[in-house]
């Protein structure tokens, strides 16, 4: 019937249940959902179930929710420190080997794009979903290889973004951010970008001419630079911000340092313009002003095609590091 329920031991009883949840049905050949949709009609019209939980499984049914591709069900919230969490968990091995090889069909990496924990002892594994990986499913959405491609990557995609919104407001906000970062990496270009942004209370004109993102090794760490060449209120200068990662948490930083005010207002203005983000400024006691860039600021870079190829693949070398 196309869907994927779960089996489950009762007690210590030589007794098994089969369990489908809606959103398994949902997921199943029409003619099931048609039937069970007349069902639930039939009983809301009986009194059998309350009017809103009848329209809340019917709207599931009705429009195959799960998009007909028999995803599973996605749990999406947020952890304790605001990030957004994706798991799909069973105590079937089975159901876990089978997503985590469907998301390598469709483009995935593991430990890039989502991990995987094989269920133990009747205990449950999961497939968790990487902040990363729904920005890629988003990318691949709308820039996949071919059709098919890009319509699973849709699907999968708007099979999140409905767990986030069930999840609630702010839920679905971090999911939204998350997957409208991923549809415009690579959508713009540095050549020609043209903003008027605000910085320390002046407004700035900012014209790109140019820019790359460029690896070098110094000292065994990997760093990224990203060169950046523009005219700020008429001032051409050559901006170079370098990433690396730093701490036990393999926290991604940028750097770039200017020795006057007006260099540092100047490179804060072009990163706001490109990223939407404004630059922490910090000012050290030998006069030196370093402007510090954060993961936020190396996502919105990747908005634009010139670096976008070379900031994920930084990204996923030093990973591990």
């Amino acid at each position: 019937m196309g869907v994927n329920a779960e089996v489950k031991k009762v007690g210590d009883r030589d007794e098994w249940r089969i369990e489908a949840t809606t959103d398994m049905l949902a997921a199943g050949r029409g003619e099931l959902r048609k039937a069970l949709a007349e069902i639930v009609r039939k009983a809301a019209e009986n009194g059998g179930v309350e009017a809103s939980k009848a329209e809340r499984w019917l709207e599931k049914l009705e429009r195959g929710r799960v998009l007909m591709e028999g995803w599973p069900k996605y749990n999406v919230k947020l952890s304790s420190s605001g990030a957004l969490e994706v798991r799909f968990s069973s105590t079937d091995r089975n159901s876990i080997e089978r997503e985590a090889q469907r998301l390598r069909e469709m483009g995935f990496v593991e430990g890039v794009h989502f991990t995987v924990k094989m269920p133990e002892r009747g205990e449950r594994g999961y497939v968790s979903i990487l902040k990363e990986g729904l920005a890629y499913a988003a990318w691949l959405s709308v820039r996949g290889k071919d059709e098919e491609q890009r319509r699973l990557a849709a699907a999968f995609v708007e099979l999140i973004l409905q767990r986030a919104e069930e999840a609630g407001d702010d839920v679905r906000k971090k999911a939204e951010e998350i997957v409208k970062e991923g549809k415009e990496r690579s959508s713009l270009k540095l050549e020609g970008f043209e903003k008027k942004v605000e910085v320390n209370g002046k407004t700035y004109v900012v014209k790109v001419i140019g820019g790359e993102a460029v690896e070098e090794e110094r000292g065994g760490r990997k760093l990224l630079r990203i060169k950046i060449t523009a005219e700020v209120d008429g001032v051409r200068n050559e901006y170079t911000i370098t990433y690396g990662r730093y701490g036990r948490k393999n926290m991604v930083s940028g750097f770039a340092y200017a020795s006057r005010e007006a260099d540092a207002e100047r490179l804060a203005a072009v990163v706001k313009a490109l990223t939407g983000k404004e630059p922490r400024i910090r000012r050290m006691k030998d006069g030196t002003i370093m402007i510090v860039c954060g993961r936020e600021h190396l996502d919105g870079f990747t908005r634009y095609a010139e670096l976008a190829e070379a900031i994920e693949k930084w990204l996923e070398e030093t990973r591990g590091r």
